[in-house]
C-alpha cells in the first residue's frame, strides 16, 4: 500500500523544497534534427501540464513552474550533453523532460544525469537498452520499450498476410533496438526478414540501400527510420525506383510531414505509434485543441505525462530534490489510488496534501514496470487518401 505523506513544517525545511517559488523544468528535445517535426507539439505537452499546474496555485505552497529548453538534436550526443549541462548547472532545473531519442538520451543520463543527481523522464526514448541502464532510480519513461513495440510490429504485419519482410534501420540504438526486435518476434511468427541493413541520415541519395533490399526481396519494407530524415530518403528512393510500394512506418516515422513529403505512393503504408484510445487520451486531445495544438502527435500525450508525473512527485516528496521526489513516481503512477487524468492535476495535488494515494493515469493510461517503463499500449493505422487513419489499439 503506498503511503503518501502530508509535507509538514519540518518537510518543508528540507533541502529542496520550494515554498511559493519559481521551480524550472527542463524540456530537452530534438527542437532540430531528425525529429524536429514532431517536437514541437511534445514541449506543448509537457508544458501544457506546467501551466496547468502553475494555474492551480497547489503545488508546494504556491509554486510556479517554468520551462526552460534545451536542443537534443536528437542524434548529436555532445549537444545534447551540453544542453543538458546548461539546464542543470546555469539554469539549475530540478528535473528533465527528455531526452527523445535514445541515444542522446542514454549519454545525458550518464553523463550529467547521474553524476548531478537529476533525475529525467523521457516521454519517447524506445532503446531497450535503457531498460538495463545504471540510473540510480534517477531515469523513468512514459513511452514503452521497442522490445515491446518489435512484437506488436510482428503481429500487425503478420495479421496482414506478410510473410517476407525487408528492414531498413536508421543505424544508432533506437533503429537497431526496433529492427532487432521486430525480426525476432517476427520469425518467432514463422515470418522471413529477407535483410535487415543499416542506413545513414543526412545522405542525398539512398538509391543503393533500396537497390540492396529490394534484391533480397519482401512483400514490404519496415522503415525503422526517422521522419525528417533518412526514413523519408529510403521511401522515396523505394518509389522513384519502383523498389517497394507499402512501408510499415514505427513510431520514428509518424508524422504529417511525411505524408507532404511522399503524397499519394504513401496510401496504404500502416504502422504503429504508441497510444490508447482511453479516456485520458480522448480529455487530452481537448485540452491541447484549446491550447491551440495537436495532442494526436506522436509522444506529445506521453510528454504531458512525463512533465505531469514528475510535478505530482515533489509534491508526494515535499521537495524539488531529484533524489527525493524521484522515489515517488512509481507509486503515483500504478493503484491503488483515485483516478487522475489530464485536466485534473490540480485535484491530484490536493489528495496528495491530505495524504490520500492517487493513480495517475493521465493521457496515456499510465503503468510503469520494472525499470520505470510504460508497459506499453499502441495505436495501429493505416494511410488513406493522405492521412493517418487509426484501425485499431493494442
Amino acid at each position: 500500500m503506498k503511503k503518501l505523506l502530508l509535507a509538514t513544517a519540518a518537510t518543508a525545511l528540507v533541502a529542496g523544497a520550494a515554498s511559493a517559488e519559481e521551480i524550472k523544468l527542463g524540456v530537452l528535445l530534438g527542437f532540430t534534427g531528425p525529429l524536429e517535426s514532431t517536437v514541437p507539439n511534445m514541449a506543448n505537452g509537457a508544458e501544457l501540464a506546467m501551466k496547468e499546474v502553475s494555474d492551480s496555485g497547489k503545488l508546494l505552497d504556491g509554486a510556479t513552474v517554468v520551462s526552460v529548453r534545451g536542443d537534443s538534436t536528437c542524434v548529436d550526443a555532445a549537444a545534447a550533453q551540453s544542453a543538458a549541462e546548461r539546464l542543470v548547472t546555469s539554469d539549475k532545473v530540478s528535473g528533465i523532460v527528455g531526452g527523445d531519442c535514445s541515444g542522446v538520451t542514454g549519454a545525458v543520463l550518464q553523463n550529467v544525469a547521474r553524476p548531478n543527481g537529476v533525475a529525467m523522464v523521457s516521454p519517447s526514448a524506445t532503446s531497450p537498452a535503457l531498460s538495463a541502464a545504471e540510473d540510480d532510480g534517477l531515469f523513468f519513461r512514459t513511452a514503452p520499450s521497442d522490445a515491446r513495440q518489435g512484437e506488436v510490429m510482428a503481429d500487425i504485419i503478420a495479421e496482414r498476410g506478410v510473410k517476407e519482410a525487408a528492414v531498413t534501420y536508421t543505424n544508432n540504438d533506437y533503429g537497431k533496438g526496433v529492427a532487432d526486435s521486430f525480426q525476432k518476434a517476427f520469425e518467432a511468427k514463422g515470418g522471413k526478414v529477407t535483410l535487415s541493413a543499416a542506413h545513414e541520415d543526412g545522405k542525398a541519395d539512398y538509391s543503393a540501400e533500396v537497390a540492396a533490399l529490394a534484391a533480397a526481396g519482401g512483400e514490404i519494407l519496415v522503415v525503422a527510420g526517422y521522419v525528417d530524415q533518412g526514413g523519408k530518403g529510403m521511401i522515396q528512393a523505394s518509389v522513384d525506383s519502383g523498389a517497394f510500394s507499402t512501408f510499415f512506418l514505427p513510431d520514428g516515422m509518424y508524422g504529417e510531414s511525411l505524408i507532404q513529403a511522399i503524397g499519394a505512393p504513401l496510401n496504404g503504408s500502416y504502422g504503429d505509434v504508441p497510444g490508447t484510445d482511453s479516456e485520458g487520451a480522448a480529455k487530452y486531445h481537448e485540452l491541447a485543441k484549446a491550447a491551440g495544438f495537436d495532442g494526436g502527435g506522436a509522444f506529445s500525450p506521453e510528454s504531458y505525462d512525463a512533465a505531469a508525473l514528475i510535478m505530482l512527485a515533489m509534491q508526494a516528496a515535499g521537495s524539488t530534490d531529484s533524489k527525493e521526489w524521484s522515489q515517488k513516481v512509481m507509486d503515483l503512477a500504478n493503484a491503488p489510488g483515485e483516478v487522475i487524468l489530464p485536466g485534473e492535476l490540480g485535484k491530484a495535488l490536493d489528495l496528495i496534501k491530505e495524504g490520500k494515494d492517487i493513480d495517475y493515469v493521465g493521457a496515456t493510461a499510465v503503468e510503469l514496470v520494472g525499470p520505470g517503463e510504460s508497459a506499453g499500449n499502441f495505436r495501429e493505422y493505416t494511410v488513406t487518401d493522405g492521412a493517418f487513419h487509426t484501425d485499431k489499439f493494442r
